[in-house]
């Protein structure tokens, strides 16, 4: 079996996929890619299910190589990607010949960026899925962020003829979309209306498990606590500081805030990839509305799949 060996890892970086589902009634969290379009569209570069495991990391994505021959991609803006001290494109796949070293390097303009190699990373499967959960500590290797060193199993791939992503699959803007809610009459109208029509910045506290946003305070009319019910990614919860926390992939199942509202799936991405410092503004979304925006986001990124399967693949 080939292996995936790290020579300097990637900030925050882990093995994952697209998470574990099912079992957030038993207190596992979903985990999984913070940016799951972004893997799908890497795993389709070189020859993968869509729900493959991967590396991800966050600004710097580190070097590594493999004992055989395969395909890797890495879907990010690396103007620094090289193979093998070579100039190599992002959003593409390229043949990686073993023992070839790959260095991604700082990723100006996007936080999360993810690594893909034909056949997979093949660490054993913890319930149901191979994503890294940090806290933990499970999925991935030994359930940590990878280190120097490290050999990651690889699966066995398929064919080896690099392809490329010729259209960008998703081309969004502007404020962040909510829908409201569930407790948003936990804030009064004025609070609402605050929420809705201030202008926020992505702190520096952030991680996998969540987003706290800089911006004027969210006050809920009668305190911050109420009995624990479930999140979900996108929560947008509001503790007695009251400043909004968005929760991500690596979230607590439940939560002692009331929620004002939650990201629409289509936009929780776009959220997560906003570097720290930038500054944004929410928009509220009835629940028809956002479904809509589901289901065109969903068809995106299915066209963008099928582009990449139909695309004639490139001479190595």
């Amino acid at each position: 079996m080939a292996d995936l060996r790290i020579v300097s890892p990637g900030l925050m970086m882990t093995v994952q996929d697209l998470g574990r589902t099912g079992l957030l009634s038993n207190g596992v969290s979903g985990s999984g890619a913070m940016d799951p379009e972004a893997l799908q569209i890497a795993n389709a570069l070189v020859g993968n299910a869509p729900g493959a495991a991967a590396l991800e990391f966050a600004h710097m994505g580190g070097s590594f190589t493999a004992t055989a021959e395969c395909l890797v991609a890495v879907c990010a803006a690396a103007p620094g990607l090289s193979i093998a001290g070579k100039p190599a494109a992002p959003w593409q796949s390229h043949r990686l010949r073993a023992g070839e070293t790959v260095t991604v390097g700082a990723t100006p303009g996007t936080v999360w960026g993810y690594v893909a190699i034909s056949g997979g990373i093949a660490t054993p499967a913890v319930l149901g899925s191979r994503a890294t959960h940090l806290r933990s500590g499970i999925g991935g290797l030994d359930g940590r962020s990878l280190q120097a060193g490290d050999v990651l199993p690889l699966g066995t791939p398929g064919d080896l003829r690099p392809r490329r992503l010729r259209n960008p699959w998703r081309v969004r803007s502007g404020a962040i979309d909510v829908v409201m809610g569930p407790q948003a009459d936990a804030f009064t109208p004025e609070m609402q209306h605050r929420f809705l029509s201030a202008t926020f910045t992505v702190s520096a506290k952030r991680d996998r498990m969540a987003m706290i946003l800089d911006g004027p305070a969210i006050e809920a009319a009668a305190g911050h606590d109420i009995v624990s019910d479930g999140t979900l990614r996108g929560s947008v919860q509001v503790p007695g500081s009251g400043h909004p926390m968005v929760l991500m992939a690596d979230r607590q199942t439940t939560g002692g805030y009331p929620k004002i509202a939650t990201v629409v799936s289509t936009d929780l991405a776009r959220l997560a990839q906003l570097a720290t410092g930038q500054r944004f503004r929410f928009r509220a979304l009835n629940q028809e509305r956002a479904e809509d925006k589901a289901i065109a986001a969903r068809r995106a990124l299915a066209d963008a799949l099928a582009e990449i399967a139909r695309e004639e693949p490139m001479t190595a």
